[in-house]
């Protein structure tokens, strides 16, 4: 069953049942407190939900202890159908869908940015003034969409994938990721010294500086400041001690011999970790003993998640040891071992690379095609490991050109799936991941520039052809990675419900709220995902319940494997970690 939900002012909201194919069911039926009336629907039939957006409505329901188990979110599910359709970008909103629908001008989305309309002066209800869902919009929104994806292979788990990660997004936020705010502020002391005050450098950044200027002063002068911040600066420096270098990255500086080159270097790592992950980063998004980032579902191309703040997707490692569970509970931590070249080996087809993927360590398991010359290079695992990274991302220079050519002969299907992505890329065509998310066509630029051949100037058309071929080579086997863990993420929440935590673990959680709702979502204390990225999970669990959660990911992982794949050989093993702290799981 399905039931479409559109709030409206003052915490009051419209109801409709709808069959599976999006049809009403029932006439629309006004509530006077749509939380309280999805959390009896919730409890009493557990529907999928149709609303808007997951990420406007849910964090109302969390907020006052309601959790579901389904929904369809209108705005993700309208953009994986434009971008099926080769209109990515499009509006997404029920707005622009419903205009699309009449043939109307289609209505901007509204930046994600913008904030929310104000309440009248003497007014103490924020959401009385807010413009309400339209339930019919909502209604026929939905129903066209479900006949768009009936005619789309594969596409309605692709849907509910992606549907299924909003609600685990806002209850990652909801539930934060166990973040010990000692233990980050000690680790930024013992690397950067004291906290300072009034804007100054950190003591420890402010002695490398002052010496960064010290080793330039042979050439630069002794009075000569050199601002380590400031590449200008650095350029200059660099050029008046005879060493000129076209900029400061990383990998230039280690290519030159100079006694500031490791005094950048370090004062580069440090500053990074201070600008990104600081003390002002800690007071902003760290607060009762909890890390709670802003996730964004399918904020890449490839179905990749990213972060509107907090910055979750890129945890230093040094930071991970302020990563630490409650007294009594647990941090399982479990990534997918070498996903991408499983995803190819499943995607391709190729029985030989499927049976070697079917083992734990598929590079090794493939070494026996290159041969280990042991003069010191790469040995045979090194070989197969380079063979398969320049197969998926387009490397083809030095010895990845004759590790190509031993790939290609022992697994041609697999190396053909690629290679047919890459000239469709560079033709112009639109490639999909094994659900149906699509690539972005090209942009108008680049049809111009690669439709009249100019190999002139600066942007030649052969670099944008094999740039875009390198591109979707890349995405096939990224998007449909990220297809596998949105489908790995909603097979493991759903496991994890299921899962009763002892008494002595409610009564201990730090976390636990009692549902106001009463819906038969998880329960206080049960274990939470907490963390993920690409390939990884963390999920939070009383301790007791560690074993558990272990055969809940490995049964998720294989879940997954089944729903995307099939009958495949191909197995993807999950390395996981029971941990008190994040850092002590590799």
């Amino acid at each position: 069953m399905r039931i479409a939900a559109a709030a409206g002012p003052g915490g009051g909201g419209t109801l409709r049942t709808l069959a599976e194919d999006g049809t009403p069911a029932a006439p629309a039926r006004a509530v006077p407190d749509l939380v309280a009336a999805i959390a009896d629907q919730e409890r009493a039939a557990a529907p999928r939900w149709v609303w808007p957006s997951t990420a406007r409505l849910y964090p109302r329901l969390l907020d006052a202890g309601v959790r579901v188990a389904r929904c369809h979110d209108l705005e993700l599910v309208e953009s994986l159908l434009l971008g099926h359709a080769g209109r990515y970008g499009e509006p997404r909103s029920v707005a622009a869908a419903w205009a699309r629908l009449r043939g109307e001008p289609v209505p901007p989305d509204r930046p994600p940015d913008e904030p929310a309309p104000q309440p009248s002066l003497f007014d103490d209800d924020p959401e009385r003034d807010a413009p309400a869902d339209d339930i019919g919009r909502i209604v026929a929104v939905h129903a066209a969409q479900q006949r768009a994806i009936a005619g789309l292979d594969g596409f309605a788990l692709l849907a509910a994938a992606e549907s299924a990660g909003a609600l685990v997004a806002a209850e990652m936020r909801r539930d934060g990721l166990p973040w010990s705010a000692a233990e980050h502020d000690a680790l930024l002391t013992e690397l950067l010294g004291p906290r300072p005050t009034g804007g100054l450098r950190p003591r420890r950044l402010q002695d490398l500086a002052d010496r960064i200027s010290a080793a330039f002063a042979p050439s630069s002068g002794p009075h000569t400041h050199v601002n380590p911040d400031s590449p200008a600066q650095i350029l200059k420096a660099f050029a008046s001690a005879g060493l000129p270098i076209p900029s400061t990255r990383a990998h230039v500086l280690k290519r030159i011999d100079h006694p500031a080159v490791p005094l950048l270097l370090e004062y580069k790592e440090l500053s990074r970790l201070h600008t990104a992950h600081g003390w002002a980063w800690l007071d902003t998004w760290v607060s009762g003993g909890r890390l709670r980032p802003e996730y964004v579902v399918g904020g890449v191309v490839s179905g990749r998640w990213a972060t509107s703040g907090g910055g979750a997707l890129q945890i230093p490692r040094v930071l991970r040891r302020a990563v630490v569970a409650d007294p009594g509970w647990a941090l399982v931590v479990a990534d997918a071992a070498q996903l991408e070249p499983r995803v190819l080996a499943a995607l391709a087809g190729d029985r030989a690379f499927a049976d070697a993927a079917a083992h734990g360590d598929l590079y090794a398991a493939l070494s026996d095609a290159f041969h280990d010359d042991g003069a010191g290079g790469l040995d045979a695992r090194g070989k197969a490991k380079l063979a398969l990274l320049s197969a998926m991302y387009g490397g083809g220079t030095g010895e990845a050109v004759q590790l190509l050519a031993v790939l290609k002969r022992r697994f041609p299907d697999a190396f053909e799936y690629v290679e047919a992505a890459a000239r469709a890329g560079e033709n112009g065509r639109l490639v999909r991941s094994r659900l149906g998310r699509t690539c972005p066509p090209p942009s108008a630029g680049w049809r111009e520039l690669t439709s009249a051949g100019d190999d002139s100037g600066r942007g030649t058309a052969a670099q944008a052809l094999r740039s875009r071929g390198r591109f979707t080579r890349n995405f096939v086997v990224q998007a449909t990675a990220a297809d596998w863990a949105l489908a790995l993420l909603g097979s493991l929440r759903r496991r994890l419900t299921v899962l009763q935590p002892p008494p002595t673990a409610i009564q201990g959680s730090s976390s636990a709220r009692r549902p106001a709702g009463g819906t038969a979502s998880a329960a206080p204390g049960a274990p939470r995902l907490v963390f993920f990225q690409h390939d990884e999970v963390i999920v939070h669990t009383p301790a007791g319940l560690a074993a558990e959660v272990t055969a809940a990911v490995h049964a998720a992982a294989d879940e997954a494997r089944r729903l995307l794949f099939g009958d495949t050989p191909v197995a993807f093993p999950m390395e996981i970690a029971v941990v008190g702290r994040y850092a002590d799981a590799k």
